[in-house]
């Protein structure tokens, strides 16, 4: 099969990034839906005219290409390989595009099984979130050989405002997301401990957020969670969740774990992963990973002008104590 400049697409998995990306491909492409949330199947045939599949077999059949968006390597196996799974309706010479992060030897092994059935794959985690998924607006990083890379490159571009083609081998976009996946944990535990310290200190966190993020202290991750860390103190509030916090306990896992096989030592990396451990066992799996900052300072007892430490005392009105 060659490379068609309108690949007929399947995305097979609508959660928060794989609903997007349907929409922003729906709007240009023939596509297909699979998941096994039937409501989120037929809100995106009733808005964007996306076909509803009751199956992975069902939305792969006939498709050039499939997008895979869900949340671990299990779910990519249940997807491709199970019961009515995609592989066994996909053609010779189709591709899927692997967007999950599950690490590079999962890649790999998943690559392998699939060329058993004469098909392809595109090593190609996604980073950005929801919004910039929607917008066509994510860093992708690819991994794949050039005839995959052919067929499924008009999808990419749609999804995609920056395309790094890491390596030629599946696995090799996984390694490169992995070493995005440290930055992007660290940055968000060392946002959560520098609000819990601030809260601590008897600081407002707000003021805290809004003066550091235009600073050297600042980073994408701060100026993101930031405000979410801040909105989880506020009384009644409910965090909208962007990015699950047991989507780092994975993630972070990854990272550890192939950083062992490689023998690199990462010990912040390491300190982060046990961070969002805790806040999983803390019940936190389901919340915004913004939320990994109660683990550290808990909602109560709040932190107030009179309870903050006495080499700290709130300043005056007068302006005294600066």
């Amino acid at each position: 099969m060659s490379a068609h400049p309108r690949p007929r697409t399947a995305v097979i998995g609508l959660g928060a990034m794989g609903m997007p990306m349907a929409r922003r491909l729906a709007g240009e492409l023939a596509v297909s839906v699979y998941d096994i949330a039937a409501d989120r199947r037929a809100a995106i045939a009733a808005s964007e005219g996306a076909r509803d599949a009751a199956s992975p077999a069902e939305a792969a059949r006939d498709a050039d290409v499939v997008v895979l968006a869900v949340r671990d390597q299990v779910q990519v196996q249940g997807a491709l390989f199970g019961a009515n799974g995609a592989a066994e309706a996909l053609r010779p010479g189709a591709v899927v595009i692997l967007t999950s992060t599950v690490g590079p030897e999962a890649a790999r092994s998943t690559a392998a099984r699939l060329a058993e059935h004469g098909v392809m794959i595109v090593d190609a985690p996604v980073s950005g979130g929801p919004v910039r998924a929607g917008n066509g607006d994510l860093l992708i990083v690819v991994g794949a050989e050039d005839a995959a890379l052919k067929t499924a490159r008009p999808v990419l571009d749609l999804l995609s405002s920056t395309l790094t083609v890491v390596g030629p081998r599946p696995g090799d976009g996984q390694a490169m997301k992995a070493v995005n996946q440290l930055l992007a944990g660290v940055h968000i535990a060392a946002a959560a401990e520098a609000i819990a310290l601030a809260r601590g200190l008897g600081l407002d966190p707000g003021t805290v957020v809004e003066s550091l993020k235009h600073g050297a202290a600042g980073s994408f991750m701060f100026a993101d969670r930031g405000p979410r860390m801040v909105q989880t103190y506020e009384d009644g509030a409910e965090v909208e969740v962007r990015s699950r916090l047991d989507i780092f306990v994975k993630d972070m896992g990854i990272v550890t774990g192939i950083a062992r096989d490689a023998h690199v030592p990462v010990p912040l990396a390491a300190a982060a992963e046990q961070l969002y451990l805790l806040g999983e066992r803390a019940g936190l799996a389901a919340r915004d990973d913004s939320s990994v900052v109660t683990v550290l300072s808990p909602k109560s007892p709040e932190i107030s002008a009179e309870t903050a430490p006495a080499a700290f005392p709130a300043a005056s009105p007068e302006g005294e104590g600066r």
